[in-house]
């Protein structure tokens, strides 16, 4: 808790000082003397956490302190911000030396008087010195004088660890493991001679650890195995424990008696006494909560490879450590999975009932419980047993629902889910804890936006840049991680296998709120608590805001962040706030918001780095929006903007533009899109890395421009008329790191698209919408692809022999993009497609599909080809899951009903089966079985 609530201010100040160290000359010196006494704060508070985490007892000076530095810290960045935009509103006087540490009074002029600055400076190196003699009688050290290993009195608190709890649970008390049980014992009870590992992965309180010893205390495996043993590892193991409690194990399972010396002997000489005892022995070694995959490294070199049937099982929260042991045929992953709703409820009502029946008043109430536990065993056995001890009328429990996260920090039948969550929270290294803070911002059970949420955090300063990559790569990869880590969960997935959203369990969410409000991370504003009075650096706007909390928000001038999710909240937070008050705000999210327009003085906001009108109302922008100088998102996506502001091209520092909008044409079956003309100078904004869509019927001079933004990963072009393919083409030639282009003919004219003579190599998505006369040549040599759509093309030649070709593709969408009669699948045609969609072709008859060809495809759909014949070849797709019809005749669709249709055998192998019908009244779906 005290290492976040400093780092992140600190990381941030550091951030800001040595930009304005290049910016300004005489402060190089100071700023590394800053920078050095800041380090010490960050050593000495990773120090203060390692033993908060252990159940030591911090003093209440020293939390005091702690909190007086935190706003310290953050005064102090208010104040370099401050002087930030002051400087950037000021003609720069050179010549000048500006001295930091005398508190800068020529910085900011104006803005606040030397002495309170320079009397805030000193207090925080008082309190560093002061701290710094005081650290002996805390008991703290520096992190530069800590060892690398973990902490040697890890045995002395595991009787506290609540994981201990697991390896006793009896066999009544365990719901829904039966499945994963027997996968596991067939694992260690069969198979090859071969050593093989087994990883059992999955978040904190699932219950890997209960799994893992019923499987070892199975009768099956305890036979199968003479030597066996059960290692608990843990964050904070020492090797040579590891090694001698293996040691011990074996040797007492056999009566055998410990080799004498042992507990003197180091890490080599340990590895090799085990590697010599079990070389010729078959052996079940079970290593509980692995947390790094530095263990399995060594471990692997001890045990021996002696193809005796040996088993080793890992339990890890970590995705990298369960797929790091997978290397070869013999080892297997599970992942285990939350339990389902019916398991949930038999547990819940184990603990609340002891076995009796829910009571009817009591049953909307618990399913309520029930879902917020997400089918987590830990939490549902915890709060189960919590509620046992009430009384039983539905207030009491409605009472303990709603004031779930307190009950998690103060009621001790919670407190092992409050541990076991904060474990993995703690584990994570500095540089993820902010982004995963970041997620208590959303509400509960909220689906976030994959790639909002990067877009965020690189607004907000989290992500650190890495040579090679953008910030957005960089913020993909924390995702990831924080996902490998199992404290994100995937809430939706596209057909590509790409992350679309992602979620916080519920009670985890409960939790990191609690820390971020502790810490002014941010605050989340509502009904229940609109009368908050302390400091917050974000605002969440959510259910039941009220006047009283946009006053909270008034009081908070200081604020970096604005966030809303209350649609109703609109009115009231525009009218009773204003952006004059609200200098420092970084992101402004309006996000579908019943908002019609938006101030002009929103160019007072210097620092705004996010702004998101996605949904909105809003249909212009003022030319203030020129002023942003620091301006990285603008997303006004689904919004009837349809013009930028010339200014916006003063606006260097701009990354994304997201300015578009699909609207459905029902007579051809596609989908036509929108953009937004944007003024020439956008060749000057040279950080863009996603533009999508822009106009681009106004001339020649834009679309050459385009050719400047060489960091696009994403270009959106709408209304390209024929005579601009050339140039458009030699625009995309410079845009070597290209991944996604769309591009939409001018009223379904020609797209002149021949002549790219340097087709982007990591282009993974293509759609273009418009008459092509022929492919391009080009079109092969794009290697990445995964995701084809072709619109209104009116090729007069099977497209196929070219297509089929692309080795990645996954995805083939063809809306009247054939003139022909037959497509044909040829042998080895389309090895990875797993979705084909061929609609609205008048002339298409047939489709000729060949042994061998489109092995892997799941998903068909064919609409609107009145003259298509049911294709035979469709019974040798045998790993086909779904076929949808769309609008096609009668007598197509009856031919395979099941019961007298002649074409039924061609596809009753496919498990879905659909017809969609288009009538006046509506759309009408028809299922085959």
């Amino acid at each position: 808790m005290a290492e976040i609530a400093v780092t992140v201010v600190i990381d941030r100040l550091l951030s800001l000082l040595t930009e304005e160290a290049r910016l300004l000359r005489g402060v190089h010196s100071e700023v590394e003397d800053i920078k050095r006494e800041l380090s010490y704060i960050q050593a000495f508070l990773k120090d203060a956490d390692a033993k908060a985490e252990k159940g030591d007892t911090i003093s209440h000076g020293l939390q005091t302190w702690v909190q007086e530095l935190r706003e310290t810290s953050y005064s102090i960045e208010d104040l370099v911000d401050e002087y930030i935009q002051h400087f950037a509103n000021r003609p720069r006087r050179s010549g000048v030396i500006f001295d930091f540490l005398s508190k800068v009074s020529c910085l900011i002029v104006k803005l606040k008087p030397r002495h309170e600055i320079a009397s805030q400076v000193k207090d925080l190196k008082l309190k560093v010195g002061k701290l710094h003699e005081e650290s002996s009688r805390y008991g703290f050290i520096s992190s530069f004088e800590q060892g690398s290993g973990g902490s040697s009195d890890t045995i002395n608190v595991q009787w506290r660890d609540p994981r201990v709890k697991a390896l006793f649970i009896e066999e009544a008390e365990i719901v829904g493991i039966e499945s994963p049980k027997s996968e596991l014992i067939n694992w260690l009870v069969e198979g090859a001679a071969e050593r093989t590992v087994i990883s059992v992965v999955g978040m904190g309180g699932l219950g890997k650890t209960t799994l893992a010893k019923k499987v070892y205390d199975n009768k099956k495996v305890v036979e199968r195995f003479g030597f066996h043993a059960w290692i608990t590892v843990s964050q904070s193991f020492k090797m040579e424990m590891v090694l001698q409690d293996m040691i011990k194990q074996f040797y007492e399972t056999m009566k055998e008696p410990i080799p004498e010396g042992m507990d003197a002997m180091g890490v080599i000489s340990l590895s090799g006494l085990l590697k010599k005892y079990l070389e010729d022995k078959r052996y079940a070694i079970v290593f509980d909560d692995v947390w790094g995959l530095e263990f399995w490294e060594f471990i692997k070199s001890v045990l021996p490879e002696n193809k005796r049937g040996s088993r080793v099982v890992i339990t890890t929260r970590n995705v990298d450590v369960g797929c790091a042991i997978r290397e070869s045929r013999f080892h297997h992953v599970h992942n285990l999975q939350p339990l389902p709703p019916e398991s949930s409820w038999e547990l819940f009502c184990k603990k609340a009932f002891q076995d009796s029946c829910c009571p009817p008043e009591l049953k909307k109430i618990s399913i309520d419980i029930v879902k917020r536990c997400a089918g987590l065993p830990l939490a549902i056995v915890a709060i189960g047993g919590a509620l046992l001890t009430k009384q039983k009328n539905e207030l009491e429990w409605q009472k303990f629902n709603e004031s779930l996260g307190s009950q998690l920090e103060t009621n001790p039948h919670l407190e092992s889910i409050t541990k076991i969550l904060c474990l993995s929270y703690n584990d994570l290294p500095h540089y993820l804890k902010p982004c995963f803070l970041y997620c208590a911002v959303f509400p509960e059970d909220y689906s976030i936006n994959h790639a909002k949420l990067i877009r965020l955090w690189v607004a907000e300063g989290f992500v650190k840049g890495k040579k090679g990559m953008s910030l957005e790569q960089r913020a993909e990869e924390y995702l990831n991680e924080l996902i490998h880590r199992s404290m994100v969960q995937l809430s939706e997935v596209d057909d590509r296998g790409r992350i679309r959203g992602c979620k916080v369990h519920d009670l985890m969410r409960e939790i990191i709120l609690k820390k971020a409000e502790e810490l002014s991370f941010c605050h989340v504003l509502g009904d229940e608590d609109s009368s908050f009075n302390g400091k917050f650096r974000r605002g969440s706007i959510q259910k039941g805001t009220n006047t009283i909390a946009v006053e909270t928000i008034n009081r908070n001038s200081q604020i970096r962040s604005l966030l809303l999710f209350d649609m109703d909240a609109v009115p009231m937070l525009l009218t009773g706030i204003s952006f004059t008050n609200f200098k420092l705000l970084k992101v402004l999210d309006f996000e579908d918001a019943p908002l019609n327009s938006v101030p002009e003085d929103l160019g007072n906001l210097f620092h705004l780095t996010y702004l998101s009108l996605r949904g909105t109302k809003v249909k212009m922008l003022p030319k203030s929006i020129g002023k942003l100088q620091n301006l990285q998102t603008l997303d006004l996506k689904h919004s009837p903007v349809d013009a930028l502001p010339v200014e916006i091209t003063k606006l260097k520092k701009l990354r994304h533009i997201l300015a578009y909008s699909y609207h459905f044409n029902p007579d051809g079956g596609f989908y036509t899109g929108r953009g937004v003309h944007i003024g020439e100078g956008i060749g000057s904004m040279l950080d863009l890395q996603k533009l999508c869509h822009v106009e681009v019927n106004n001339g020649r001079g834009l679309i050459e421009e385009l050719g400047k933004l060489r960091q696009l990963r994403r270009l959106g072009i709408v209304n390209l008329m024929e005579e601009d393919g050339p140039s458009m083409c030699a625009s995309i030639s410079n845009m070597k790191y290209l991944e996604s282009l769309v591009i939409f003919s001018k009223d379904d004219g020609i797209l002149n698209l021949q002549t790219i003579s340097d087709p982007p190599r990591y282009l993974r998505n293509l759609s273009l919408q418009g008459c092509l006369r022929r492919l391009s040549d080009w079109l092969p040599e794009l290697q990445n692809l995964v995701r084809v759509v072709f619109v209104n093309s009116r090729l007069s030649y099977d497209p196929m022999e070219v297509l089929q070709a692309l080795p990645n593709l996954l995805e083939l969408v063809l809306t009247n993009a054939y003139g022909g009669e037959c497509f044909c699948f040829t042998e080895l045609g389309f090895q990875k497609l797993q979705r084909l969609f061929l609609v609205n072709m008048m002339g298409l008859k047939t489709l000729k599909i060949h042994e061998g060809a489109l092995p892997v495809l799941k998903h068909l759909e064919i609409g609107f080809c009145p003259q298509m014949e049911v294709p035979y070849g469709i019974r040798l797709l045998k790993t086909l899951t779904r076929i949808d019809f769309f609008g096609m005749p009668r007598k197509f669709a009856s031919s395979m009903l099941p019961q007298h249709g002649q074409n039924y055998h061609i596809v009753e192998h496919v498990p879905h089966v659909f017809f969609h019908e288009f009538h006046a009244d509506g759309h009408k779906i028809l299922s085959l079985r």
